[in-house]
């Protein structure tokens, strides 16, 4: 049988050791990671972090890097070895400069751009953020090969578009049905500005006929203290997850940018309706159950009123539905790494 080809994996992404083990908090970095590996012989090149993390990666062939300079001479090292193909998820200053040391080494690697960076920079940085994400986003469209889950995030540049999702059988099996008469609002995802969930949060303030459960909190963190919200650390057990779909009846993703966001995948599987907010419009395509509110309260609760008086239409449209599901991404994934030159 002939040995699979080498494939590194280079991530801003911070990765725990324990025991022997590493962990991450990205679930999109692990599934992709562990599912590439079946094709290739895959080996990730991340960066260290001093707290623990969730979910455990099931591989061993893992550099992690306390500094920038360990960082850039762990993708040296590997660039040494021939016949070896980079895969670079996203666009930051670590992901930046090994990209660049790659291509001075004659190496052109590929990027996956999971999202628009554009507005995450904006987020973080302000009006400087979109200007420091440009002088890096061009330059790696000169030097790389880009694959994104949206052909805007190209903007103009060629690329092959992949559409990601975690989503197995096991989310579309017993599908419990949905209660409504309690308004019992989901997010899962990261606590952090850019996801936009303090703004959500502030929405929800004394209103008490409104819960929110947040399920994505760091472990040994605290931020976010409020009598309506209750805050779960990262779940990485599929049915665990899927139980905290079903025992709510709106996901809302407060997000100032996505590109793909899977976790609308898993409510749209679970055939919980979905709030998003204008700026990410762009999500919907042609999928039913997402439904666009402005970032205020009179327009957030009119809309939840809206979806609670028209549930059960709703829902019938939504398994109208055609998801993507994880195997397919890792194929289309796995191929384009293989065809692009």
């Amino acid at each position: 049988m002939e040995n699979k080809k080498n494939l590194y994996i280079i991530s801003n992404e911070k990765i725990s050791k324990i025991n022997g083990e590493y962990f991450c908090d990205n679930l999109d970095m692990k599934s992709t990671s562990e599912g590439l590996d079946q094709e290739y012989d895959v080996h990730i090149i991340a960066r260290y972090s001093k707290t623990d993390r969730s979910h455990r990666i099931k591989m061993k062939n893992i550099k992690i890097s306390k500094t920038l300079p360990d960082f850039l001479k762990n993708v040296c090292n590997f660039n040494k070895l021939k016949k070896n193909k980079f895969l670079i998820i996203s666009i930051t200053p670590y992901t930046f400069l090994a990209n660049v040391i790659l291509r001075l080494l004659g190496n052109k690697p590929f990027v996956y751009l999971r999202s628009d960076g554009y507005g995450e920079y904006k987020s973080i940085l302000g009006f400087l953020g979109p200007i420091f994400y440009h002088f890096m986003f061009e330059i790696t469209a000169k030097i790389s090969n880009f694959i994104s889950c949206r052909e805007h995030i190209l903007r103009g540049n060629k690329g092959k578009v992949i559409y990601p999702s975690q989503l197995n059988s096991t989310w579309f099996l017993d599908i419990k049905t949905i209660n409504i008469k309690e308004t019992k609002l989901l997010y899962v995802g990261r606590v952090k500005k850019e996801k936009g969930i303090f703004s959500l949060v502030n929405l929800l303030k004394d209103k008490k006929d409104i819960s929110l459960t947040i399920v994505g909190e760091e472990k040994n963190q605290k931020n976010i203290i409020q009598e309506n919200v209750k805050v779960y650390e990262i779940e990485d057990d599929t049915k665990n997850l899927i139980k905290f779909y079903d025992d709510h009846n709106i996901f809302v993703l407060p997000s100032f940018t996505e590109g793909h966001p899977m976790v609308v995948l898993e409510s749209l599987a679970r055939l919980r309706p979905v709030i998003i907010f204008e700026d990410i419009e762009h999500i919907i395509e042609n999928k039913k159950g997402i439904f666009v509110s402005k970032r205020d309260k009179e327009s957030f609760f009119k809309k939840i009123e809206y979806i609670k008086n028209n549930i059960n239409k709703i829902q019938e449209e939504m398994k109208k539905n055609k998801l993507p599901k994880n195997e397919e991404f890792i194929r289309d994934l796995a191929r384009s790494i293989s065809n692009l030159n």
